[in-house]
């Protein structure tokens, strides 16, 4: 299948190489030459621009920072809904507002095309094994048509709802990994400044009550596990400016539908007061740099 693949971060590199892998004829784009050079190293073709990269494609992918990058290709000055073919699928996987995906897939139906939201958890490591967890709003067919490409990139696909109903899932999986890795930190900071060794407390809690994805997979203390972030001086992984768009996508809606979020509230404000401190483009598990004991 010829795809468009737009957004080459630290997750969209990794699925487009996984795309090609698979065999399929994958042509990307990213403002950035450095992760243009990285997907081309890796035999992808590259595009000039993203109204270059739909030529002919039959899917389109993007994986984009925030709402007004999606609104903003698909809507605004690029306008590139009017450069996609008629009856190609778009499967947005960036994390935005549900009103966000709704908006742009009403337009993207009046111009024929199909449009899903398909957000993804499982960060750099599971874009890279191909492992992620999809979060789908869409329609039952569009998702079987969809899910033959999602299954070359992700590991757990589930059918949330309607279009944006994938967003509303990830904003809720996103607000509780925040505050796990908050309350994580805190709970490993208080142990190191009683004389613990972090990598025996965190084991310890992973076996008991406290056990929790970070403590499993991204624990946030230096030298626990050798791949995460927290090891490699938080570069690359999620960053801490990413978690708090999130958070922020939660409480907006929280708002919004009257709902009691208090500790996704806090966790904004630790990672707001976090990113001012300048560390908004480590990784969201130096967070733990706030809590540790100084001196």
């Amino acid at each position: 299948m010829q795809i468009a693949f737009i957004g080459l971060g630290n997750m969209g590199g990794p699925m487009a190489i996984n795309l090609h892998k698979a065999g399929h004829s994958v042509k990307a784009f990213d403002l950035s030459q450095d992760a243009l050079a990285k997907v081309k190293a890796e035999g992808l073709q590259v595009a000039a621009s993203a109204q270059d990269a739909v030529q002919g494609a039959e899917a389109v992918i993007t994986m984009l920072p925030a709402s007004q990058h999606v609104e903003g290709l698909f809507l605004g000055n690029g306008n590139l809904l009017a450069s996609i073919a008629k009856g190609a699928l778009v499967i947005d996987s960036s994390t935005i507002a549900a009103a966000t995906s709704q908006k742009v897939a009403k337009a993207a139906e009046a111009a024929g095309i199909d449009f899903i939201d398909a957000p993804v958890s499982g960060g750099t490591g599971g874009a890279i094994a191909g492992t992620l967890t999809f979060m789908v709003g869409g329609s039952d067919a569009q998702l079987e048509r969809a899910r033959p490409l999602l299954e070359k990139m992700g590991a757990n696909i589930f059918h949330a709802g309607s279009v944006g109903a994938g967003q509303t899932a990830k904003i809720c999986n996103n607000m509780l990994l925040g505050i796990l890795m908050v309350g994580t930190s805190e709970a490993i900071a208080l142990g190191v400044a009683n004389g613990l060794d972090p990598k025996v407390l965190s084991e310890i809690m992973r076996r008991s009550s406290g056990g929790n994805w970070a403590l499993e997979k991204y624990n946030p203390f230096p030298g626990v596990h050798e791949n995460a972030p927290a090891s490699k001086g938080y570069a690359g992984g999620f960053g801490t400016d990413l978690m708090l768009k999130d958070l922020g996508l939660a409480q907006e809606n929280a708002m919004a539908t009257k709902a009691s979020t208090p500790l996704g509230g806090m966790a904004r404000a630790i990672y707001a007061a976090h990113s001012i401190a300048g560390h908004g483009g480590e990784d969201f598990s130096s967070v733990i740099k706030m809590l540790q004991k100084k001196g």
